[in-house]
């Protein structure tokens, strides 16, 4: 699932907006007119969509309206559209907010930190291009779903989440295997590989999961 689906003829706009936003973590797509957006929300879903009312064909509201039939997913609207009933009309369709152009990208990416902290943090982590659904245990790199163990979802998550850390193996080992665990310590190095091997560009000079020799491994 896409995190921000950006709904915008602009393109220039669009490719800006889509920059900040992958530069703060997020995965995004972009549409062009309403259309693709709700072919590409058919399809891939979003949690977030950012959504413009001046489209060519069908417009925004009418955007906002079909996919608010289906999902409860946060809608934003960005429009130079300023009148009044304009707003009214957004609001009333069913998108949570409504932000007038030219907007602040520093107040657009504050609102939209806000909604994922509020409806997907307890759920969710995310780090660039992976991102670990906690509830169901599933993991996706760019949008498209790792196999991973069930061993292999607990060390990444251990990983992220203590992203910057050296930890050491044994501390590793312990909270992935168990203290009591009869499996050897090389397991722990065996799992690394095959985790290298599913996240990073190039698993034989890794970028992400770096080798701490003589300690264990840091999360970058």
């Amino acid at each position: 699932m896409t995190d921000i689906l950006i709904v915008e003829d602009n393109k220039e706009l669009a490719e800006l907006l889509r920059d900040f936003l992958r530069a703060a973590g997020y995965s995004t797509a972009i549409a062009e007119n309403g259309e693709k957006a709700l072919l590409l929300f058919g399809q891939y879903g979003a949690k977030v969509v950012i959504l413009d009312i001046m489209l060519a064909g069908i417009d925004g509201f009418a955007v906002c309206k079909k996919i608010r039939e289906e999902s409860n997913t946060p809608i934003l609207i960005v429009s130079a559209k300023t009148e009044k009933d304009d707003k009214l009309n957004g609001l009333i369709l069913g998108a949570d907010d409504y932000i007038e152009k030219p907007y602040d990208i520093d107040l657009l990416l504050a609102k939209i930190n806000g909604i994922f902290k509020r409806k997907y943090s307890l759920d969710e982590i995310h780090d660039g291009d992976l991102t670990l659904n906690k509830i169901n245990r599933t993991a996706y790199k760019n949008q498209e779903q790792l196999e991973l163990t069930a061993k292999e979802f607990d060390l990444l998550l251990l990983l992220i989440e203590n992203k910057g850390k050296v930890l050491k193996k044994e501390y590793i080992f312990n909270q992935i295997w168990g203290a009591d665990s009869f499996s050897e310590p090389q397991t722990l190095t065996v799992h690394i590989k095959w985790l290298r091997k599913k996240i990073e560009e190039n698993p034989g000079k890794p970028k992400r999961i770096l080798t701490i020799w003589g300690v264990g491994y840091q999360f970058v």
